[in-house]
């Protein structure tokens, strides 16, 4: 009990240390844009480097976790991705961000592959899920970041000391930490093939995360602009619905295991992506500040548990172990959330937002409609209290 329990604070640490790092960075791209002067054209080109990063490194960080193991793996992302962090506030030209985003995005990818396979491991010491808490720890850690970002910001600390502060906490909770992570992943077999054609489960899996990040990315990259062009809010009010959506996505993942565990992994899908389609929907239907806040509170709730449900599902596969089947269905996914903002900006172009707002609430109803075709697993276990 105690070991387990141990495990799982170990396995959010790093959860926590990604999200941190991530959201550090992601706070300071204002004052990195100023320092080098670049246009919004230019910072747009820039920043497509970490995305690059991010898929070329989703064949390696599987192969490398199956090959061995998500405990050294995840250590090593961890170091890369953290030390990564003050080279980009130190970068002196365009080029050089361009290479640090590169890297840093490619780490960052390794980190994800690899915690989520500790993730799953330690699932599977439990008799309930618990995956999704762990990406709640990562939206919390977002937040953290974000707040600390505001911070430096106000207190005018430079990005690369920012981030050397970062860093220095990452690497307290790897000195910590490190030592509690599992040290063989769920259901690894050294056997099993590394490079397999993945099954129709899988497909299906990649699929739904394809969807989601495409709502995900939405949200994350048009939410205020549409607040801004089409509710029309008061000045100080242009980011409530981006607020609204990541409260209830944070929320979401906290209490989204205790509900997937009463309604099945099927149900959960089904409900998660109506709700995702009627709250872009609402917002497109009714387009005022209260009415359209609401509709984003329920996309964030939609969207909470999605991913870390297909991840846990994806891990327990049984034609591949658990870091390459993560690495699969992530490669599907992010595809969505690479293409899916633009594509917005382009349908939003010729017709308008509410439009291609409307049209990713249809993949939000894809969602359901391919939860539909999968069998249901219901829980053999009573949760514990």
């Amino acid at each position: 009990m105690l070991q387990r329990r141990l495990h799982r604070i170990a396995v959010s640490s790093f959860f926590f240390l990604a999200g941190l790092c991530f959201a550090s960075w992601a706070s300071r791209i204002p004052d990195i844009q100023t320092k080098l002067q670049l246009n919004p054209a230019a910072l747009g080109g820039i920043l497509l480097c970490l995305p690059i990063g991010l898929l070329c490194s989703l064949p390696v960080a599987g192969f490398l976790v199956a090959r061995y193991g998500s405990r050294v793996i995840v250590m090593g992302a961890a170091v890369l991705y953290s030390c990564t962090l003050p080279l980009l506030g130190f970068a002196s030209s365009a080029t050089l961000l361009m290479i640090t985003l590169f890297v840093f995005g490619f780490g960052g990818n390794m980190m994800n592959i690899s915690v989520n396979t500790q993730a799953v491991a330690t699932e599977a010491l439990y008799d309930k899920p618990i995956m999704a808490s762990f990406h709640g720890v990562w939206s919390m850690a977002g937040f953290t970041g974000a707040a600390i970002g505001t911070g430096m910001v106000r207190f005018h600390v430079l990005p690369p000391y920012h981030f050397l502060c970062i860093t220095a906490t990452a690497f307290l909770i790897l000195i910590l930490f490190s030592g509690k992570l599992n040290r063989k992943d769920s259901a690894r077999d050294e056997k099993l093939p590394i490079f397999v054609r993945p099954d129709k489960s899988l497909l299906n899996f990649g699929m739904i995360a394809f969807f989601s990040m495409i709502c995900e990315g939405a949200m994350f990259d048009w939410s205020g602009i549409y607040f801004a062009k089409v509710v029309h809010p008061d000045p100080a009010l242009i980011t409530l619905g981006y607020t609204a959506f990541m409260s209830t996505m944070a929320t979401g993942r906290f209490v989204g295991d205790w509900v997937a565990f009463r309604l099945g992994m099927k149900r959960m899908l089904q409900l998660s992506g109506l709700l995702t389609a009627t709250g872009l929907l609402i917002s497109v239907i009714f387009p005022a500040l209260i009415t359209a806040t609401i509709g984003f509170l329920m996309v964030g709730a939609g969207v909470s548990s999605i991913i870390p449900m297909i991840y846990s599902a994806a891990g327990k596969s049984k034609i591949m172990s658990p870091g390459v089947a993560i690495a699969a269905v992530s490669t599907i996914g992010y595809l969505g959330f690479l293409f899916g903002p633009p594509f917005i900006g382009f349908i939003a172009q010729a017709t308008s937002l509410r439009i291609s707002f409307s049209l990713i609430a249809l993949m939000g109803t894809m969602i359901a409609v391919i939860a539909s075709r999968m069998k249901e697993e219901k829980p053999e276990v009573a949760p514990a209290p």
